[in-house]
């Protein structure tokens, strides 16, 4: 075919949207329902998707003979789409060297750029921008511009600059903001300078006409104007205040105080003690002393004369705020320097960066840290390839970069220590069954070329060490290893009971259930799932229709006295995200490159999504898929693809959850994995906290013990969130048939002062009673007899006594059945359940005194429960025949 016959079908093609978009409008205005859905236009073709053909761009290119680039602006309403060709749009009306922007007072304005490399690479892009002035000398100052692809403000709060350079032949848009005064009015100009490193300035002549009213919001309730770009470099509650139940950090001498917990500093800037003030339970802080260490945490040099065990230093503090402390500790031992920075925050993570320099070349055979934990707080461990459990005898484990693994908790219920080993390039991994496209960098100090690992042995006198070590090497003078590492003490917080027992979940598919079915159902709080009318996008609630219906559903919750939170996370965005194009313009860091087309994803084995194919074409990956089936998005589809762990995206997600509550008053979140950091996790718990009180946020995830997510422990890939949450739902892939320590330490929530429910399969009713959980309605089974039960009973005014309390006051006379305690006054609740495959026949083992009752008056009742039990009584030494992988719930009064 010609290119005059590629142009002509191209013209044909865009004439027949057009014609059809009229017809719409035309009937729409008679009355009629459109033939076409509101969704159709997105799936449509942009004139910046048409392509002008080989003959044409060489026709405009021969007008520019000495350009190295060209330059095209664009109103923010034409987002540049095509990175490797050149829209028809731009042919015809040519480079341009000045632009104008119709604006409102009070709006962040927004526009592109689009330069085409012609005849070289171009490197090194910089932006300068003057003054834009009216007529009469007032001006919009230039520091009120922005160029989003060169940089801006990260979550934490710093400062970045993004290189950018263009390959000969292809197109970079680059998009711009600018704040308009609330109080400007009229036309204002000014330039704009492009400034390659390899090629000449090119002026832009801006100019913007300011005119109607004060958009108070700055643009942002019209998704179109793309005003939300400037949340990208928000800094919204990246602050150091202390979010609750945490109080704020106290420093007596050495010794460092959060909430239930405290660390000492030994001379080396180390840990010299780490203390719990945790009751057994978890839900209380007492006024016993815990230590979880049997002697100070150690760095250890071994060379082939001598062994150096680091103890030289002298710790200062060199911060200390309500939300953390710094402290820093130097000094010498033979041909070696050690310079130790810490910080520990309010919420009880405490992160070590070991700078260790030789002051002249030295053979070694390995450089370690050991942890020493006493025995009995090293009961439990999870991590590095570990099942979460008993502890067993050994750990020997090696770096292996296919594998999610740099971290290890070790401890008790009340008293336990998380380590994870980094250094200066750790990034954070992709999660999920993304992992492989952006595994975890291995620290070379930690790793030494596949040398390094760790070990955990029983030493003797009641210790259990942790070594991390480094193996052989060759250390040359002036060297330094960067030895990271960050510890998380648990538990976290008391757990809140009371509000567990309170809050009932009802967590429906991709439908939407009447507030007043889910009222009557025994629910008071609802998760509002993606892929419905009222949250249809994935991780995008914004668009206009949606957001409306949303906020009326939350309304009507609100009326009838029930919280509504929505689906709302990062790591997978939708393909109706409005931004994806300017997005897409900031290459690799917030889009994660990747061959798209050829990706089969778990839901769409066949490929990616059609609309990817089409408009995206390359470097992305497809995740999610979602087809409407009914409903008013009926034909839909939702396409998404994968975003980076961290980035700017996360101040957009923030500003995002800040707008989401203020504006359809949300009372939360549920999240499903997660690709941000604890920093980014802070900073939701204080939107949420500062803006609407009894916020909730809990936290779901699919089993990642397994190859696709690098055989890594979700309780422990996920333990440094777990401060800011409320309740936890791991159960998708999950064994409810492994062994009860499993359970406690990585379903159950509770060594890290959470609660849970159960999901694959609905659970395991009799076993989730252990640990005071249910499946969640109706996603997962229906536990409204339970929460029936629990009522009756009046568990929310209970003690809970886990079987894994030594003091707990029932038992049972057989292993495989064990017995959780909900003590009130005057009577007691005892949950039975077994791990036998076969029927079991246990007798209860009492202690009468500690629950406050008489032996020889009470009765041991099992009352009717539907699915679950059937009403029998005992006496207190009756044998109970427990069924196979079943239990018994009793009331003895």
């Amino acid at each position: 075919m010609s290119e005059r016959h590629k142009r002509t079908v191209r013209y044909l093609r865009l004439l027949l949207v057009l014609c059809i978009t009229s017809a719409v409008g035309l009937k729409a205005l008679n009355g009629a329902s459109p033939a076409v859905r509101p969704f159709d236009d997105f799936n449509s073709e942009s004139p910046m998707e048409i392509q002008a053909g080989t003959a044409t761009v060489e026709n405009l290119l021969a007008q520019y003979p000495n350009e190295s680039y060209l330059l095209f602006p664009e109103d923010r309403k034409f987002p540049i789409r095509m990175n490797d060709a050149m829209p028809l749009r731009w042919v015809k009306n040519g480079p341009q060297t000045k632009f104008i922007g119709q604006a409102q007072p009070g709006e962040y304005y927004t526009f592109q750029i689009g330069l085409f490399a012609v005849r070289k690479d171009i490197t090194d892009i910089s932006v300068s921008y003057s003054n834009l002035k009216r007529k009469d000398g007032n001006v919009i100052h230039s520091s009120r511009f922005c160029c989003f692809n060169l940089g801006g403000i990260d979550w934490q709060g710093r400062k970045i600059t993004r290189p950018l350079s263009i390959a000969k032949g292809m197109v970079q848009a680059l998009w711009f903001g600018v704040s308009i005064p609330k109080d400007v009015v009229g036309r204002y100009e000014g330039t704009l300078t492009v400034q390659p490193e390899n090629a000449k300035p090119t002026k832009i002549k801006l100019t913007l006409e300011v005119t109607g009213a004060v958009l108070k919001d700055a643009g942002d309730s019209e998704l179109w104007r793309h005003s939300r770009l400037r949340w990208l470099n928000s800094t919204i509650k990246l602050n150091d205040d202390v979010t609750k139940p945490f109080v704020p950090m106290q420093v007596n001498e050495r010794t460092i105080h959060c909430l239930g917990r405290e660390l000492t500093i030994a001379d080396t800037g180390l840990p010299l003690d780490i203390i719990s003030r945790f009751a057994p339970t978890v839900d209380r802080i007492g006024p016993d002393r815990r230590s979880i260490l049997a002697k100070p945490v150690s760095l250890i040099i071994e060379q082939a004369e001598k062994t150096i065990k680091w103890r030289s230093g002298k710790p200062i503090i060199t911060s200390h705020k309500s939300g953390f402390v710094e402290w820093q500790s130097e000094g010498k031992e033979g041909a070696w320097g050690l310079k130790c920075l810490a910080r520990m925050e309010f919420d009880g993570y405490v992160f070590y960066r070991l700078e260790l320099e030789a002051r002249r070349q030295m053979r070694v055979k390995d450089i370690r840290l050991e942890i020493p934990f006493r025995s009995d707080a090293a009961r439990y461990m999870m991590g590095m390839g570990r099942k979460g459990g008993r502890r067993t005898e050994k750990l020997d484990w090696k770096w292996n970069r296919d594998k999610n693994q740099d971290s290890l908790w070790v401890g008790d219920v009340n008293a336990g220590l998380r380590c994870r080993l980094r250094g200066p390039n750790y990034s954070r991994p992709l999660v999920n069954i993304y992992y492989k496209y952006k595994p975890l960098n291995l620290p070379r100090a930690w790793c030494n070329q596949g040398r390094g690992g760790c070990k955990v042995d029983e030493s003797g006198s009641g210790r259990v060490v942790l070594t991390a070590y480094s193996g052989e090497r060759t250390v040359k003078a002036g060297e330094k290893l960067h030895f990271h590492f960050d510890l998380l003490i648990t538990p976290f917080k008391p757990i809140d009971v009371k509000s567990h027992w309170a809050e009932r979940y009802f967590h429906g598919k991709y439908r939407v259930s009447p507030v007043e079915e889910i009222a009557r159902k025994g629910a008071n709080i609802i998760n509002i799932h993606q892929g419905n009318e009222l949250n249809p996008y994935i991780n995008y609630p914004f668009h206009k229709e949606p957001v409306k219906a949303l906020k009326q559903y939350i309304k009507s919750a609100h009326k009838s006295g029930l919280k509504a939170k929505i689906y709302y996370t990062t790591r997978i965005l939708s393909n109706h995200a409005v931004e994806l194009w300017a997005l897409r313009s900031l290459k690799d860091e917030i889009i994660v490159p990747g061959d798209g087309n050829t990706i089969r994803t778990v839901n769409n084995p066949h490929g990616a999504d059609p609309w990817l194919r089409k408009h995206l074409r390359t470097n992305y990956i497809p995740t999610w898929r979602q087809t409407f089936r009914d409903g008013k998005y009926k034909g839909c589809i939702d396409a998404s693809i994968l975003t980076s762990t961290m980035s700017r995206w996360d101040n957009y997600y923030l500003e995002g959850l800040n707008w989401l509550i203020k504006n359809v008053e949300i009372d939360g979140l549920y999240i499903y994995d997660v690709a941000y950091d604890r920093v980014v996790m802070q900073r939701v718990r204080k939107i949420l906290d500062s803006n609407r009180s009894g916020s909730l946020i809990d936290f779901h995830s699919w089993n990642h013990f397994n190859k696709l997510a690098g055989w890594t422990n979700c309780a422990n890939l996920y333990m440094e969130h777990f401060p800011y949450l409320n309740r936890i739902w791991f159960g998708e892939m999950f064994d409810y048939n492994e062994r009860p320590d499993y359970w406690l330490i990585e379903i159950s929530g509770i060594p890290y002062g959470l609660m849970g429910e159960m999901l694959q399969g609905g659970g395991n009713p009799w076993r989730g009673m252990l640990y005071g959980m249910t499946s969640r309605l109706p996603w997962s089974g229906n536990p409204r007899s339970l929460w029936k039960f629990w009522d009756e009973f009046g568990i929310e005014e209970a003690d809970m006594i886990g079987y894994w309390v030594p003091s707990c006051p029932a038992k049972t006379d057989k292993k495989d059945v064990l017995a959780t305690v909900y003590k009130r006054k005057g009577k007691t609740l005892i949950s039975l359940a077994s791990w036998a495959e076969q029927p079991i026949e246990c007798r209860l083992i009492i202690d009468w005194n500690a629950l406050g009752l008489d032996a020889k008056k009470v009765r041991v009742y099992a009352p009717a429960i539907p699915k679950f039990q059937e009403e029998a009584v005992f006496s207190p030494n009756d044998t109970i025949t427990v069924p196979g992988a079943k239990g018994y719930l009793l009331i003895v009064k």
